[in-house]
């Protein structure tokens, strides 16, 4: 099986890796030279274009930042439906909209592509370790013939049902994940006002019935927001506001998931 991959950053490129190493014919693409510079040493080939990628390619992955950089690299002359064979697979691990990604499965599906929509969640760790995780939406048999390849870097792997369906499950994820942020802050800071240093606090807390991955992150960034905010406050403002947009069609309300994720994002400087 022969894998193109798209969007060598913190994420992707340890997964492009973990797909060389595990013995598949790999094909890469970046904008920027340098991205692919890392790889010399392996046994991956470089493409000139997404077409190119894709016409090598019997599965090509995407992992890039959002809706506008997948159909870039999608549509047009270059794009990876100009070069992808039918039969072929498009697999989006970006966190986008799901409307995106089924637009995108019905522009394939007249070529006889297939399209997967399958959002990670883990970060480089997971990835080396082969635990991260990934969320699928799109037909089990496409899910079954890519599954050998996300098991070089995934593990649990998810299929959630039909195209768009992973996407929604990472946002909801990531949903509770910000809200998760604003309610472990709010605690450190009553903690802090009611006498308790916030690094102690965190020091229990953290081993304790109470304790999340979000306080985790709170506590290593020295106690506050300040810091984490360069590097998750915009996908995080990203992620609420796509929440947002789903649950407006739903026939719940908002609720206090998204009180306290917006107290997350107020607080890092990206509000909603």
């Amino acid at each position: 099986m022969r894998v193109g991959f798209i969007g060598l950053g913190s994420q992707g490129a340890p997964m492009a890796r973990a797909i060389v190493e595990g013995g598949f014919e790999t094909t890469l693409w970046a904008r920027r030279p340098a991205s692919l510079e890392p790889y010399a040493d392996t046994a991956a080939k470089t493409a000139a274009s997404p077409a190119e990628l894709a016409a090598a390619s019997d599965i090509a992955c995407l992992c890039v930042i959002g809706d506008d950089d997948v159909r870039e690299l999608a549509y047009g002359e270059t794009g990876l439906l100009a070069g992808m064979k039918p039969g072929g697979t498009i697999v989006i691990h970006s966190t986008i909209h799901p409307d995106t990604c089924r637009e995108l499965a019905e522009h394939a599906a007249q070529q006889d592509i297939s399209v997967l929509d399958a959002p990670v969640s883990g970060g480089a760790p997971a990835v080396e370790a082969k635990q991260l995780l990934v969320m699928i939406g799109g037909a089990e048999a496409d899910v079954d013939r890519c599954r050998p390849v996300f098991e070089t870097y995934a593990d649990p792997i998810v299929h959630l049902g039909p195209v768009g369906a992973g996407q929604v499950t990472k946002i909801l994820n990531n949903l509770l994940f910000s809200a998760n942020l604003g309610s472990a802050l709010s605690l450190l800071e009553l903690g802090e006002s009611l006498g308790v240093p916030r690094a102690k606090m965190c020091e229990v807390v953290t081993r304790g019935s109470a304790n999340s991955k979000a306080l985790g992150s709170i506590a290593l960034f020295g106690g506050t927001l300040e810091n984490l905010a360069p590097i998750a406050g915009a996908l995080l403002q990203k992620d609420v506001r796509l929440a947002a947009g789903l649950a407006a069609h739903a026939t719940t309300p908002e609720g206090a998931v998204f009180d306290a994720a917006d107290a997350a994002l107020t607080s890092m400087g990206y509000p909603r």
